[in-house]
């Protein structure tokens, strides 16, 4: 009997040592699986958020590029609308110069034949030499010539290098030209795709300072700031680009300046 009682008793005893046992255990056990999880959640996250950041900056990068590359195609689409516009205008103006110089000479047949039936002597030469066109003429005619002869060397045959020095002829004989301003901003654009910085800008500010209301000032504007970041001036840059905000806010030239300002 007193056997049982001590069976029972040990029996008791163990099962509470073991209980006590695993009570403890299982206490200690989260200790140590709080710490190197978190740790391990930690290090992940921050090699994830490494990876968004190279891939937004590799993306803006790409779009940069892009932005760079449609500018180059809205100048020449802007080019070639300037050169067709021109030629319009041309063909109008001519037009209506046939129609003043056929009116002359109607009229001038008119007094021939008037003279003629009052006199005896032929009176035709003077009235002939009077539909002789004007020399004050030939300078528009020659202006217009060489300005589309310039402008058509970059749109039609594309070959920059001869647009150089067909543009400076331009603007040494024609500097007070209608098309002064374009022809400067042509210039300049040649002269920046061959990363001649110093002279592009001497023609990009001829634009800004002397033509205020050309439609060429506010890319004259974006492309000095682009300048003076390539040189490194970077608060000649910003303020170029603001002055392309603030001045052409509707213009598309603003967009670009202000992803420009953005990316300093």
């Amino acid at each position: 009997m007193a056997c049982s009682v001590l069976k029972r008793t040990c029996t008791g005893i163990a099962l509470s040592v073991a209980c006590a046992v695993s009570g403890a255990a299982g206490a200690q056990a989260p200790v140590y699986d709080v710490n190197n999880p978190q740790g391990g959640d930690l290090e992940k996250r921050i090699t994830v958020l490494e990876r968004m950041v190279d891939s937004r900056t590799q993306m803006q990068h790409r779009l940069q590029q892009q932005l760079d590359s449609m500018q180059g195609e809205i100048d020449d689409l802007r080019g070639a609308v300037e050169v067709h516009t021109n030629q319009l205008e041309k063909v109008l103006e001519r037009q209506r110069e046939l129609y003043l110089e056929i009116d002359k000479r109607v009229t001038s047949l008119k007094q021939s034949v008037g003279e003629a039936s009052s006199s005896s002597s032929p009176a035709s030469p003077e009235p002939a030499q009077k539909t002789q066109p004007s020399s004050s003429d030939k300078p528009s005619l020659s202006e217009d010539e060489a300005y589309d002869n310039a402008v058509n060397l970059i749109l039609k045959s594309r070959e920059y290098d001869k647009a150089i020095p067909a543009f400076r002829d331009f603007i040494s004989d024609f500097p007070n030209s209608q098309y002064a301003a374009n022809a400067h901003y042509w210039l300049g654009q040649l002269l920046f795709n061959k990363q001649n910085w110093q002279e592009a800008k001497a023609q990009f500010s001829e634009v800004a300072d002397r033509f205020k209301n050309s439609s060429k000032r506010a890319e004259s504007l974006l492309k000095l700031g682009v300048i003076e970041q390539r040189l490194g001036n970077t608060g000649q840059a910003k303020a170029y680009l603001n002055a392309v905000i603030s001045e052409y806010p509707n213009s598309s030239a603003r967009k670009l300046a202000e992803s420009r300002l953005n990316s300093l």
